[in-house]
């Protein structure tokens, strides 16, 4: 299993879209056996489900996420946890024990152009 995490500083980032970097585990009999820092290259939103099938992802723990992404992400075969904050590496450490607090209703809506932005208090903005 490889788990990629959105990334910043050793934190979830908290806008699936806009980041920069994934933090991807690679995971063998719930354990995690290696990780590395990938940068998107520019890729945003819809982009970055294909980026991660490349990699070879299948999971994808992250803050706010907009429905496009969700679509996306879904459509490659691609599970994913919205609304997660704090640290990456415990993230993950949790979703391996079951235990890892996330929101299946995380959204980040803000592609309507006006000052209404809405990401379940998931975003950075």
């Amino acid at each position: 299993m490889k788990i990629a995490v959105t990334y910043e500083n050793e934190m979830v980032f908290q806008h699936f879209g806009h980041t920069e970097k994934f933090k991807i585990y690679e995971v063998e009999n719930d354990d995690i056996v290696s990780m590395k820092i990938v940068d998107t290259n520019g890729k945003g939103h819809g982009a970055l489900a294909t980026f991660l099938k490349e990699n070879g992802v299948d999971t994808v723990i992250c803050g706010g996420i907009g429905g496009g992404a969700q679509n996306a992400l879904s459509e490659a075969g691609i599970k994913w946890y919205g609304g997660v904050k704090g640290d990456c590496n415990k993230a993950v450490i949790s979703l391996l024990v079951g235990k890892l607090e996330y929101n299946p209703e995380a959204k980040c809506d803000h592609h309507d152009h006006d000052d209404h932005h809405d990401c379940g208090g998931n975003c950075n903005h």
